[in-house]
């Protein structure tokens, strides 16, 4: 007679006992990667279930992937603790998971005073296959027409409000961090400062960009 499976039953929270940290679904956490030289994997629990004798917990863990997992690479307006929301699931042994962190908001993560080793930040849902993100526009600023870092000092115009990197007016950044005023080469310019910021045709950058993924040893390559 055939052997038969006994059925997983889901679990609501599990204590990862190495770590002495609770985890539940909706927690993200630090996953060990299959190569040790390689920086801990992020993911989002989706689901926690054991076997009927309690003892192999499982988890679903949704990835978050770093833009240097794009084919497009890390690019200038990538923040060092930006990660993409992936659609790329899979079921992992709850001993792999190696801390819990938190996945901010982009909005958030601007408004912390001070940023830890456990803190990082998601403004795109990222499609593995196709390599599509969601949303696929994001606005820019500076005259170098980039999506804004929030690891780069910007100054505001006091006539315009746009932002500029400290670097594109030719400032250092502690030198911008020193003023006291700033008007943008336009709103200085003769004539005085404009009182409302010209239309930007070019205010949002399409992201189009596709994925180079690799899980647990397992690697996807799309093109």
């Amino acid at each position: 007679m055939a052997k038969v499976r006994a059925p997983r039953r889901p679990l609501e929270s599990y204590t990862v006992k190495h770590i002495s940290k609770t985890i539940k679904a909706g927690d993200c956490v630090l996953m060990r990667p299959a190569d040790q030289s390689n920086p801990q994997y992020v993911a989002r629990i989706e689901r926690i279930d054991v076997d009927a004798r309690g003892r192999n917990v499982k988890v679903l863990a949704r990835w978050y992937y770093r833009p240097e997992e794009s084919i497009g690479g890390r690019r200038q307006f990538h923040g060092s603790k930006e990660l993409f929301l992936s659609d790329h699931y899979d079921v992992q042994s709850a001993d792999t998971i190696e801390g819990k962190c938190t996945v901010h908001s982009f909005k958030n993560y601007t408004k912390l005073e001070a940023v830890g080793n456990d803190d990082f930040f998601c403004r795109f849902e990222y499609n593995s296959c196709t390599g599509a993100f969601n949303p696929d526009r994001v606005a820019v600023y500076c005259k170098c027409e980039m999506p804004y870092n929030p690891d780069d000092l910007m100054v505001q115009c006091e006539g315009c409000s746009d932002w500029f990197h400290s670097a594109c007016i030719e400032m250092t950044a502690e030198e911008a961090k020193r003023l006291d005023h700033f008007f943008c080469e336009s709103c200085s310019s003769e004539g005085g400062y404009k009182t409302t910021p010209e239309v930007n045709e070019k205010s949002t950058q399409n992201l189009a960009f596709q994925s180079r993924c690799s899980r647990s040893g397992d690697e996807s390559i799309t093109s």
